[in-house]
C-alpha cells in the first residue's frame, strides 16, 4: 500500500502532507433554503402544537431509513436519553449501567431524570460497553443499561440484551454515532426499549441541534411524546398527563433535518467505501490497531473512525499523535476522557440532589476502568468523518501521514518532550 518517503515532519519544520482542506460539514444547498424559506413563509415555527407537519414528515422518514414504528422528536440528543428513563419510570435512586467512554450526557442524562449513573469498562477491542462489566455493575437497583455505539462501532446488542431480558432491564441506545447502523440487518435503536439519536451539528445527520427517539412500542412514544410537550396527554383516550416540559422540536430544525435525510445515504455509502479502503491500508501500518468490526454488525455508519496505536512502538502517546498529524494536515482527535476523569461530567458542582443523596456512587477517584483508560489516555486516535468525503486521496493522505510519523518516531519522541 502507500507508503510516503521519509522526510521531515511537519511538527519537525518539514513539509506537510496534505493542505487543501478535508470537505466542510454540514453540507447544505438550495434544497435547505426552500425548506427553511417555506417555514418561515408557513408562520408555524416552533413545535407548538406538537407535532407539526414537518416534525410528522422528518419521524416518518427517519423511521423508514433506520426501522422501528414508534419515534418521538425531540429538542437535542441528550433529553433523548432523560426522557426515555422517565418514560419507563426509571427516577430516583434507580441505576443506569453507562458505560466509561462516550460524551458526558450519556451520564448526565439519567441522572437528570434522578437516577444514578453506573459507570462500567469497555471492550477492547470495540472501545464499546463490555458485556461482562454489565453483569458485574448490576445490583437490586439497577433498571437500565445504556450502551453506546462509538465511533464506527456497536456495542454487542445480542449479549446485552440477553442480560438485559434475564435481570429484568430496559435497554436505551446512545446511538448518536450511528445513524444508518445496522446489527444483524436491523436498525441501530431499534434492537433495545429505546434508541436515542442526536441531530447536533457535528453528527453525520444534522439540524445544527435536535434528536430523535424510537421507542419499542406505541406506550412508550405516548409517554415520551407527553413529557416532551409539558405533560399534555398523547396517548389515544387524551387522557393521560405527565409532568413534562417543553422538549420539542422546532419546525426549522425538522425541515432541515429532512433535507439532510436526503443527502444521506449516498453520504454514509461514500463515507463506508472509503472506510473499507482505510482499513486496509492501516493494516499496513506498523503500531496501529484496527478496532474489531463484528460480523453480526452488518451496516456500518460512523460518527468518527477509530483506531488505537500502540504507544511502545511509537514512544508516545496519541496526544502526540493526534498533534502531529494535525500538523500534517489531517483532522483528528484523541477522544473522550474516560467518564470518571472527564472535565465535562462533574456531577458534585452540578447542584442536581443525585450526587448529594448518593456521594458513595461519585467516588471518581477510587474507581478504576483500565480499559478505558487505556484507550482515553494511551490509544485511541479519532479520524474526522470529512476525511472519508475526500476521496481515495484523503484516505491515503493520512496513510502517508502515519508512515512518515511512524519514521520519524523516534526523533518525534524527543521533539514531544517540549511540546
Amino acid at each position: 500500500m502507500l507508503k510516503s518517503p521519509t522526510s521531515s515532519l511537519a511538527v519537525l519544520g518539514g513539509a506537510p502532507v496534505r493542505t487543501e482542506p478535508y470537505p466542510a460539514w454540514p453540507v447544505f444547498d438550495e434544497r435547505d433554503l426552500e425548506a427553511v424559506t417555506a417555514v418561515i413563509k408557513s408562520g408555524r415555527w416552533g413545535g407548538y402544537p406538537y407535532p407539526g407537519p414537518n416534525t410528522r414528515e422528518f419521524v416518518q422518514r427517519f423511521l423508514e431509513m433506520q426501522g422501528g414504528e414508534y419515534a418521538v422528536a425531540m429538542a437535542n440528543g441528550t433529553v433523548t436519553m432523560e426522557v426515555a428513563c422517565r418514560a419507563a419510570g426509571i427516577g430516583w435512586g434507580d441505576e443506569v449501567i453507562i458505560p466509561a467512554y462516550t460524551f458526558q450526557a450519556t451520564a448526565a442524562a439519567p441522572m437528570a431524570a434522578g437516577a444514578i449513573p453506573v459507570i462500567a469498562d469497555i471492550d477492547p477491542e470495540t472501545y464499546c460497553l463490555a458485556p461482562k462489566a454489565v453483569e458485574g455493575a448490576i445490583t437490586d437497583k439497577t433498571k437500565a443499561i445504556i450502551p453506546v455505539h462509538l465511533g464506527a462501532e456497536m456495542a454487542d446488542m445480542d449479549a446485552i440484551m440477553d442480560i438485559a431480558e434475564h435481570h429484568n432491564l430496559i435497554v436505551i441506545e446512545d446511538c448518536a454515532h450511528a445513524h444508518g447502523a445496522q446489527w444483524r440487518k436491523k436498525g441501530a435503536g431499534t434492537l433495545g426499549h429505546f434508541g436515542s439519536f442526536s441531530l447536533q451539528s457535528s453528527k453525520i445527520l444534522t439540524s445544527g441541534e435536535g434528536g430523535i427517539l424510537i421507542c419499542k412500542t406505541q406506550e412508550l412514544a405516548e409517554r415520551a411524546t407527553s413529557i416532551i410537550d409539558c405533560g399534555r396527554p398523547h396517548d389515544q383516550a387524551g387522557t393521560q398527563i405527565t409532568m413534562g416540559a417543553n422538549y420539542r422540536m422546532a419546525e426549522l430544525q425538522a425541515a432541515l433535518a429532512t433535507v439532510a435525510l436526503e443527502r444521506f445515504p449516498a453520504q454514509a455509502q461514500q463515507r463506508e467505501d472509503m472506510a473499507a479502503y482505510m482499513d486496509e491500508a492501516l493494516s499496513e501500518v506498523p503500531g496501529i490497531r484496527i478496532l474489531k468490526r463484528d460480523l453480526r454488525h452488518t451496516q456500518r455508519s460512523f460518527y468518527r473512525y477509530i483506531f488505537a496505536i500502540n504507544p511502545k512502538v511509537y514512544g508516545f502517546d496519541h496526544r502526540v499523535m493526534c498533534y502531529a498529524l494535525a500538523q500534517e494536515g489531517i483532522s483528528c482527535w484523541d477522544g473522550y476522557p474516560a467518564m470518571h476523569h472527564y472535565e465535562l461530567f462533574q456531577p458534585q458542582i452540578s447542584r442536581l440532589p443525585v450526587p448529594s443523596a448518593f456521594p458513595e456512587h461519585f467516588q471518581f477517584e477510587k474507581m478504576q476502568f483500565p480499559e478505558a483508560e487505556r484507550a482515553a489516555e494511551q490509544e485511541a486516535v479519532w479520524l474526522d468523518e470529512a476525511i472519508f468525503r475526500a476521496g481515495h486521496k484523503g484516505v491515503n493522505d493520512v496513510i502517508a501521514a502515519l508512515h512518515k510519523i511512524y519514521d520519524n518516531r523516534v526523533e518525534l519522541a524527543e521533539k514531544a518532550k517540549s511540546l
